[in-house]
């Protein structure tokens, strides 16, 4: 789910929709998306104890931690279920891994539009992590995914596939 904050009629009903995909074997994810009202309403950190992946970027994870700090923030929305994946730009992304926080940089490129970055950001991480890769593979696949997708105009035209993106990580190991 994507755009929490934007979708009204869905958030009600949100946290027991991803209890029944839990239920039904079901992986889900959330990207809460800006939150217009900047009052962080914490209904979506109920909806958390059900969600497997948490991806806000680093402005939503401050907002809804109540923190300018990353670390504290990651700590502040940790639960036993959920796997928060912060969003940071050009600083990379960064998790909790074994209660400690685990960052990975973003990879160098020359960024001509950033619209759906996050988003390809969050297709890459996603795809790694449902096949089980370490989460430092899927952080960087993610952001492979990311940093590809600003080299053209707009939200899609840049967007890598999933060769391309693993042939990236590759020419620029860690």
């Amino acid at each position: 789910v994507s755009s929490y904050y934007l979708q009204q009629r869905l958030r009600p009903g949100l946290r027991s929709l991803f209890a029944r995909a839990r239920r039904l074997g079901l992986t889900t994810s959330l990207d809460p998306g800006y939150d217009p009202s900047e009052t962080w309403a914490a209904d979506l950190r109920e909806t958390l104890a059900e969600a497997d992946v948490f991806l806000p970027n680093e402005v939503e994870l401050r907002g809804l931690a109540g923190t300018d700090d990353v670390d504290e923030a990651l700590r502040r929305l940790a639960n036993s279920r959920t796997r928060t994946v912060a969003k940071l730009g050009r600083e990379g992304a960064a998790t909790l891994e074994g209660g400690r926080v685990f960052r990975v940089r973003a990879f160098p490129i020359e960024a001509l539009d950033t619209t759906g970055a996050g988003d390809s950001f969050n297709a890459g991480f996603l795809h790694a992590w449902l096949a089980g890769a370490p989460v430092q593979d899927a952080l960087r696949l993610g952001g492979a995914c990311g940093a590809l997708s600003t080299r053209g105009l707009g939200g899609t035209a840049s967007q890598p596939d999933l060769k391309e993106a693993e042939t990236f990580v590759r020419g620029h190991a860690a």
